[in-house]
């Protein structure tokens, strides 16, 4: 019993000073919450969690404030997922099924997720590792130039102008088209880059410079395209909103921002389901007062940043929330 009214405690100082930004004392809990224990009571408890090493007292005289353990303890055993509502819900819908591409897709997730969150959003695109050429087009040009473009099954469409050195009859072009599209539709990016090689050989010898020209194009376009990484990041002005207790981390993490290695590698760590990382879990230097809530779609991730002492609760509801609805959009495609 004890150790439930201490859990309890402990969620109620983890909720006011996320609330309120202000260390915790025993007579605001009475008063803001039914804990049924008199105060000296509460004070003891607050005493064993401070002495386990779940809150702090920042000052003498203070309140207390959670510490990481604490959060983590909050996170593990005492958060319920705050569940969107329904106008929350319908607006995440609404606001992604109006995207007209994979891009329009991340971009559009930052948007929100920064908004609902008021923290810093992450959108790892979509995983390339497993995309299959859906189609290959050639459109010829003026002067000896044609375009090639190519769709991945996770939307992405890329296109390339290739200079040949002479112009391509029509005959030449169809044959070449559909070989290459023969070659590489329902391939995964690596295997069709393979099998383009071996379509050389099929051609005339008279053909096979330019069409050697063509497919060591749009194998390099199919090669690029598969170890691409990137991140969208969105809600960087949410920074202001962290408050002074925040400010020796701002430099760690518009470094983390601008170069993204960090946080590709902090979201690559996201397997299924939702997962928080607190201070130092991170594994990253300067980042020991925040916060990464992320969550898996499709082999890819998303999540937001900020200060630990955010509202995981609603936090880890609206990356869950928002990681499903980009999943199901790219299914969909």
């Amino acid at each position: 019993m004890a150790d439930e009214r201490r859990l309890d405690v402990l969620r109620a100082i983890v909720e006011d000073y996320v609330a309120t930004h202000e260390p915790v004392g025993s007579r605001s809990l009475l008063d803001r919450h039914q804990l049924g224990v008199s105060p000296a009571t509460i004070r003891n408890d607050m005493a064993v969690l401070e002495e386990e090493g779940y809150i702090s007292q920042p000052h003498t005289s203070a309140g207390r404030i959670p510490t990481e353990k604490g959060y983590r303890m909050f996170v593990d055993r005492l958060a319920t997922v705050k569940p969107l509502s329904a106008a929350e819900r319908r607006a995440i819908e609404t606001f992604l099924g109006g995207a007209v591409d994979v891009d329009d897709v991340v971009q559009r997730s930052v948007r929100v997720l920064a908004q609902l969150t008021n923290q810093i959003a992450i959108v790892q695109y979509p995983s390339l590792s497993m995309a299959t050429v859906r189609h290959v087009e050639i459109v010829p040009l003026e002067h000896a130039r044609i375009l090639v473009v190519v769709i991945t099954s996770s939307g992405r469409v890329e296109q390339r102008i290739i200079e040949l050195e002479e112009s391509l009859s029509d005959d030449l072009l169809n044959q070449v088209r559909s070989r290459l599209i023969g070659a590489t539709v329902g391939e995964r990016l690596g295997e069709a880059s393979i099998r383009l090689a071996e379509t050389i050989d099929g051609f005339p010898p008279r053909h096979r410079p330019i069409v050697t020209s063509i497919v060591s194009a749009l194998s390099h376009t199919l090669t690029s395209e598969r170890s691409a990484e990137r991140i969208a990041v969105g809600g960087t002005a949410n920074l202001a909103r962290f408050g002074h207790d925040f400010d020796a981390a701002i430099q760690p993490v518009l470094e983390a921002l601008e170069e993204q290695v960090v946080l590709l590698k902090l979201l690559g760590e996201a397997t299924s389901g939702t997962h928080v990382r607190i201070g130092t879990e991170t594994g990253t230097e300067g980042f020991s007062t925040l916060a990464l809530v992320s969550s898996n779609y499709g082999g890819s991730a998303l999540g937001t940043l900020g200060p630990n002492r955010m509202d995981y609760p609603g936090t880890m509801a609206a990356v869950a929330a928002v990681a499903r609805y980009v999943g199901r959009l790219l299914n969909e495609d």
